[in-house]
C-alpha cells in the first residue's frame, strides 16, 4: 500500500506530483459518483426527481463539512507532530477524530429521520416535491456518518504516505454506485428508494476500506487504544477542540456549497419555479465536482506544507504553497472554457430538451461558470492558511465568500439583472472575496516568511 513520500527531504515539484495526481483522481471518480447519481434520476425518473435531490443535497454537504473539518484538523495536527517524532501521539488525534466524528453524525442522522417532513420543508421542497424528497432522504441519511468516515479518512490515509490507497478508496465506490445505479433506477424501477440505496451502500464500501486499512498495525498512521479515564477524556476534549478550529474554514466551506444551494434554491423558485430549481440542480452538481478539484489541489499540498511548517523549512512551505495555487488556477481557466464552450452538452447529459429547465440551464451555465478561476484561488488560499495553523485569516476568507457576499448577491442582483443575476450571484461573490485575499497577502508583505 506504501508509497515512497519523505514529506521533508524529496523535491517540492516531485513531491506535490507524488501526492496531487492519485488525489485528483480520486476526487474524479468522487465526481463520477455524484455525476451518476444526477444522470441516472435525471434520465431515469425525471426533472422534479432532480429537483427533489438537490433540496436534500445541504445535508450531505453539512455532513461532509463535519468529516472535513475533522480529517484536515487532525492531519495538520498529525502531521506536526510527525515532523517533531511524536508518532503515538499523531495516532491518538487521528483515533479521537474518527470517533468524536462518527458520534456527531450519528446524532445528526437521527434527528433529522425524526423531523424529516419538518428539514425538507426548511430546505425549500415545495408541495409537489415533498414525497420524492421524503423518499430519498430516508433512505439516504441514516448512511451519512460512513459518507463522514470515508471524506476525513482520505487525509489519514494520504498522511500516512498512501495517496495511491486513498485513490482506489474513491474509485471503488463510484464504480459500485454506477452498477447499482442502472440495476436499482431502470432495471428494478425502484425510483428515488433505489438511487438513494445505490449511492448508500456504495458509501458503506467505501468506509471500510478506509476502516481496513486504519486498522493494520504495519501503518504509521492507525488507530489505537484511547484510556477512558477523565484526564484522558479531558485531554481528547481539548485536543477535538484545536482540531476543529483549525478545520473549521474547511466545513465551513462546504456549508457555503449548502448555503449558495439553500439561497439559491428559494431564489429561484420564487422567480421560476420547480423548473428553475431543477436548472439550479444541474450547476449544483457540477459546482460541488470543481470544487472537488480545487480541494483535491489543497489536500495534496496540506501536508506538504503542515510537515515543513512544523520542520521549519518556510522554503519550501513557499514553494508548496506556489506550485498549489498555480495548479488551481490553471484548472479554473479550464473548467471555465469547458463550460462556457460546453453548456448544452452538459446539460443534456441530466435531462432531455424538452424539458423548460434545459434552456434554462443551457443559458445560465456559462454565467455561473465565470467565477471558478476566483473559486480556485480563494479555495487554495484557505487551504494554505489552515496548513500553517493561521485559523484567522482562514476563517475570514470563507466567511466572506460562502456567506455574506454570497447571500447578499443573491438578494441584491437579480433585482437589478433578473434571472442572470441569480446566476452571477456566486461568480461576483467569489470575485469580491477574491479581492479581499489579494489585500490580506498584500499587507502581509508575502505569502510565506522566508527564514530557511
Amino acid at each position: 500500500m506504501k508509497d515512497s513520500i519523505d514529506f521533508g527531504s524529496m523535491e517540492i515539484p516531485r513531491l506535490f506530483r507524488r501526492l496531487l495526481i492519485p488525489t485528483v483522481l480520486g476526487m474524479v471518480f468522487s465526481a463520477v459518483f455524484v455525476i451518476t447519481d444526477g444522470i441516472f434520476v435525471g434520465r431515469g425518473i425525471g426533472s422534479d426527481a432532480l429537483a427533489a435531490v438537490n433540496i436534500t443535497a445541504p445535508l450531505f454537504l453539512i455532513n461532509t463539512g463535519v468529516a472535513l473539518m475533522f480529517g484536515v484538523g487532525a492531519s495538520v495536527v498529525a502531521s506536526i507532530h510527525l515532523s517533531h517524532g511524536k508518532v503515538k501521539t499523531a495516532r491518538i488525534n487521528v483515533t479521537q477524530a474518527v470517533v468524536v466524528s462518527s458520534l456527531l453524525l450519528v446524532a445528526y442522522g437521527l434527528v433529522i429521520c425524526l423531523f424529516a417532513p419538518e428539514v425538507a420543508l426548511l430546505l425549500g421542497s415545495s408541495p409537489r416535491l415533498l414525497p420524492l424528497v421524503l423518499e430519498y432522504m430516508y433512505w439516504f441519511v441514516p448512511f451519512l456518518p460512513f459518507s463522514a468516515l470515508l471524506s476525513s479518512g482520505m487525509f489519514f490515509v494520504r498522511l500516512d504516505g498512501s495517496p495511491n490507497y486513498a485513490m482506489w478508496c474513491n474509485a471503488v465506490p463510484a464504480v459500485i454506485n454506477i452498477i447499482l445505479d442502472y440495476v436499482f433506477i431502470f432495471l428494478f424501477d425502484w425510483g428515488m428508494f433505489g438511487a438513494a440505496l445505490a449511492t448508500s451502500l456504495g458509501y458503506v464500501i467505501g468506509a471500510g476500506m478506509i476502516l481496513a486499512y486504519l486498522s493494520r498495525r504495519r501503518n504509521v498512521i492507525r488507530f489505537c487504544r484511547v484510556k477512558m479515564n477523565r484526564k484522558s477524556l479531558r485531554l481528547t476534549l481539548r485536543n477535538v477542540d484545536y482540531m476543529c478550529r483549525l478545520g473549521l474554514s474547511t466545513f465551513l466551506c462546504e456549508g457555503a456549497i449548502a448555503t449558495m444551494m439553500f439561497t439559491g434554491n428559494y431564489v429561484f423558485i420564487r422567480h421560476l419555479g420547480e423548473d428553475g430549481v431543477a436548472a439550479f440542480s444541474i450547476a449544483c452538481y457540477f459546482f460541488p465536482i470543481i470544487f472537488m478539484v480545487y480541494n483535491a489541489i489543497g489536500q495534496s499540498a496540506q501536508p506538504i506544507l503542515s510537515y515543513n511548517f512544523g520542520a521549519g523549512y518556510r522554503l519550501r512551505v513557499r514553494s508548496a504553497f506556489r506550485l498549489a495555487m498555480l495548479t488551481a488556477v490553471s484548472f479554473g481557466f479550464l473548467f471555465f472554457v469547458l463550460t462556457a464552450v460546453g453548456s448544452s452538452r452538459i446539460v443534456s447529459l441530466f435531462l432531455d430538451a424538452s424539458y423548460p429547465a434545459y434552456t434554462l440551464a443551457t443559458e445560465g451555465l456559462p454565467l455561473f461558470a465565470s467565477g471558478f478561476v476566483f473559486f480556485a484561488f480563494n479555495i487554495v488560499s484557505i487551504c494554505y492558511f489552515q496548513s500553517v495553523e493561521q485559523s484567522r485569516p482562514a476563517m475570514t476568507i470563507t466567511l466572506l465568500r460562502g456567506y455574506l457576499l454570497l447571500i447578499v448577491c443573491f438578494l441584491v442582483l437579480p433585482e437589478f439583472f433578473g434571472v442572470r443575476g441569480i446566476w452571477l450571484a456566486e461568480p461576483v461573490a467569489e470575485l469580491l472575496a477574491f479581492l479581499i485575499v489579494l489585500v490580506i497577502f498584500r499587507r502581509s508583505g508575502r505569502a510565506v516568511p522566508c527564514t530557511r
